[in-house]
């Protein structure tokens, strides 16, 4: 049984037009989404992760613009909706966990209040049904004694519970789809856990398809089944997350994962940094956006862009490395070796 498509990005390109020039923060995106699927996409700060979630949403503010491609959702292409359309998508067919709930919530209204507002602008309850589904959503999250902490204010949350209660007003109206832009970053590594193991609990429990937007690949590891590596603008490598995690195609893949910290090596192997800086994306370059940084870069990686190599049916990267006529290479434990 094929999978139902419930998101197709396309040639997605968003730019940012400053004083100084077009900022070329997204160069062409192309990705796919099924119903109840999660997924992952990671990269470095500044690689347009969270650009390309905003684009989804259409939350980029001015002097941002989506200059190219299609976003469609449920066969509609967001891209050509007016804001008035997005307004009755936003929140209740697609919702947005983001990094900071300190930010985003409200310090002048309750927890409850603000749970309340989503249900009530889009299912239309009554103010004392709403109030009973946030209580519901508030013990669905996790949150201890929902009938007396909808009452409370953010403040009187701690950290984790914001969170949590931020993932309580995503999901209040059951959206389709929940994108969470970096949703542990703020909390302690217990907490942490907490908050990927109740995303997990939830996708099983409402069927919700989840983009989980990071920087870290050890957090996508046990929440994602596919994992997109972005960089510059660009996806360098996507797959099932066991073939990034174990199979690894593109040098800069390697070199996120050889950044991360392993217990299973007993804290002998040290961290291998990736050296250099991210492009610059006011004039971004003519080829691979990586190969300035890679320890693999070849003539041809400066000058052309590399289209996609299929590695199998699901798993392809963006390396010239990979094409038939490069240098033969061999990757072991995640280090890529030339052949003599």
């Amino acid at each position: 049984m094929k999978n139902e498509k419930l998101l197709e990005v396309k040639n997605l390109r968003t730019s940012f037009f400053t004083h100084v020039g077009e900022v070329k923060a997204i160069g062409g995106v192309s990705f796919e989404l099924d119903k109840g699927e999660a997924i992952g996409i990671v990269g470095e700060s500044g690689s347009g992760k969270s650009v390309t979630s905003l684009s989804i949403m259409r939350l980029l503010q001015y002097p941002g613009k989506i200059v190219e491609g299609e976003v469609i959702f449920k066969e509609q292409d967001l891209v050509k909706k007016s804001d008035k359309e997005m307004q009755t998508i936003r929140g209740n067919e697609i919702a947005m966990i983001f990094q900071d709930p300190m930010t985003s919530l409200n310090p002048v209204y309750t927890i409850g209040d603000q749970i309340m507002e989503a249900i009530r602008r889009h299912q239309g309850l009554s103010k004392a049904e709403a109030k009973k589904k946030a209580i519901e959503m508030l013990r669905l999250v996790g949150i201890p004694s929902p009938e007396k902490r909808v009452d409370n204010y953010p403040h009187e949350f701690s950290g984790g519970m914001r969170q949590r209660a931020m993932i309580a007003i995503a999901l209040s109206c059951e959206p389709s789809l929940l994108i969470a832009d970096e949703p542990t970053t703020a909390l302690d590594v217990t907490i942490q856990a907490q908050i990927l193991e109740l995303m997990k609990d939830l996708k099983e429990k409402i069927n919700t398809s989840i983009m989980l937007i990071t920087h870290d690949l050890g957090v996508v590891a046990d929440v994602c089944s596919r994992i997109i590596v972005m960089y510059g603008g660009l996806i360098m490598e996507e797959g099932k997350t066991e073939d990034i995690f174990y199979n690894p195609k593109h040098p800069y893949t390697m070199g996120l994962l050889k950044s991360i910290p392993r217990l299973d090596l007993g804290g002998k192997k040290r961290l291998v940094p990736i050296e250099g800086s991210p492009p610059d994306l006011l004039k971004p370059p003519k080829g691979c956006p990586f190969a300035a940084r890679c320890p693999y870069a070849m003539r041809v990686c400066i000058e052309q862009r590399p289209e996609y190599t299929f590695v199998s049916e699901n798993h392809r990267a963006a390396c010239w490395l990979l094409h038939e006529d490069a240098p033969h290479v061999e990757v072991e434990t995640g280090v890529v070796r030339r052949r003599a």
